[in-house]
C-alpha cells in the first residue's frame, strides 16, 4: 500500500478522480454549480484520473516480477 502511495502517478491519479467527483457531484446537488464546464471538466478529469491509476497499476505489477 504505502509502495503505491509513494509513486507520484496513483496520487496524481486519485488526485484528479477526487477532485472530479467534486465537481461532478457538485454540479448534480446544486443548481449553482450546474454548469457545463463543470461536467465536461468532471469527465475529463475522471479519465485522466482512471487512466493514471490504471498505467500505474501495470507498472507496479512489472516491477514484482523482477
Amino acid at each position: 500500500m504505502y509502495k503505491k502511495l509513494s509513486n507520484l502517478g496513483f496520487v496524481i491519479g486519485i488526485f484528479f478522480i477526487i477532485i472530479s467527483l467534486i465537481l461532478l457531484i457538485g454540479g448534480f446537488l446544486s443548481s449553482t454549480l450546474a454548469y457545463k464546464l463543470n461536467f465536461i471538466t468532471g469527465s475529463a478529469f475522471l479519465l485522466f484520473g482512471i487512466l493514471m491509476t490504471f498505467f500505474n497499476r501495470k507498472d507496479s505489477s512489472d516491477e514484482k516480477r523482477d
